[in-house]
Order: C-alpha cells, then sequence, then structure tokens
C-alpha cells in the first residue's frame, strides 16, 4: 500500500518531466499489462528467478497501478480493502483453504 509521502514523490516524478500528458488510463492501462508481462518474463523459464529484476519488474507495475489510480481518482488502498472484503465473501475460509478451485465451483 502506497504511504502518502510515496505517491507525492511519484506525482512530483512525473510532473517535473510533464508526463501527465501521457497517462491517460487507457495507456496506463497498457503500461501496466506489458510491465507485467515483463515481469513474467523473468520466470519463464523456472521458478528460480534473479530476485532483483523481479523487483524492479514488479516496482514497474505498481508505480503503474499508483499513477492509474491516482489519474481515476480512485483510493488504491481503499479500492484494494474492498475488493478483499468481496473476495472473502467468495472464497470462505472453510471451503477455499488450501485449493485454487475458482470461487463458483466451491
Amino acid at each position: 500500500m502506497p504511504s502518502t509521502e510515496l505517491l507525492v514523490e511519484l506525482r512530483e516524478f512525473v510532473r517535473e518531466r510533464d508526463w501527465g500528458q501521457f497517462h491517460s488510463p487507457e495507456n496506463l492501462a497498457k503500461s501496466i499489462s506489458i510491465e507485467a508481462a515483463e515481469l513474467l518474463e523473468c520466470f519463464q523459464w523456472g521458478g528460480d528467478a534473479d530476485r532483483s529484476r523481479v523487483i524492479g519488474e514488479l516496482a514497474d507495475v505498481l508505480t503503474y497501478c499508483y499513477l492509474m489510480a491516482e489519474r481515476l481518482g480512485i483510493d488504491a488502498d481503499e479500492a484494494v480493502a474492498n475488493k478483499l472484503l468481496v473476495t472473502r465473501g467468495k472464497y470462505p475460509v472453510d471451503t477455499a483453504r488450501g485449493t485454487s478451485t475458482k470461487y463458483d465451483e466451491l
């Protein structure tokens, strides 16, 4: 979950470079997908990925997610907390524990 200080720093980084003009929701969604693919590429040939590369790619994904939430006026912490409530309802502990079965098949 991003701290207020981190969000301020991220906003300033984008402002200094005048990159906000490129941060449409569409472009940010594309960037999230591209960076997620680069994260996945770390594991392309097995689960023993280079940790520093994984951290860098994960940071890119999170950065674009924070930027998209910012652009859309969404509180990222609140969105995650609300989604967790919904997901808890779909996957009750007594039926979902230890299984990867989708909620509608539990």
